[in-house]
């Protein structure tokens, strides 16, 4: 069974975050919030990945390919998150967690749970506004529908 180009551009969207967030833990640089920003270059690679792909392939059609920029992408940001909420259990669980959240976004005590929830609305708005430039990007690639 062959693994969809999805999934494996997906994985290394996971790849690159999990990498780039554990340099940032070992550098001990995690408290800079807008270090955390650089994640999207990530997805972008991934997700620039697989419309090459499709293309090589001579999948030029714009929702087909807008489809699966989109599944890439939810694939990279869901195996992140279900990651995060892993090690942030194993690392203390809510205690990490507002370890995080004092240099992020929340006010409050956010749970696990809680903090994941956001980080995937948040991943999610990311993953549709990568697709959507990438899509303007390679607009002039793809036959009109």
């Amino acid at each position: 069974m062959k693994i969809p180009k999805e999934i494996i551009n997906g994985f290394f969207i996971f790849i690159g975050i999990a990498l780039f967030f554990l340099l940032l833990e070992v550098l001990n640089l995690s408290h800079l919030f807008y270090l955390r920003l650089l994640n999207v270059l990530f997805l972008f690679y991934g997700v620039n990945r697989t419309l090459k792909m499709n293309l090589a392939e001579g999948k030029n059609s714009f929702v087909p390919n807008a489809i699966s920029a989109m599944i890439t992408c939810f694939t990279g940001v869901t195996i992140s998150i279900i990651a995060l909420l892993i090690y942030s259990y194993a690392k203390g669980g809510d205690a990490y967690v507002k370890t995080l959240s004092q240099a992020f976004m929340f006010g409050g005590e956010p749970s696990v749970m809680t903090y994941t929830l956001c980080l995937f609305f948040e991943g999610s708005a990311s993953c549709i506004i990568v697709t959507l430039l990438l899509m303007l990007y390679w607009n002039n690639k793809y036959k009109a529908d």
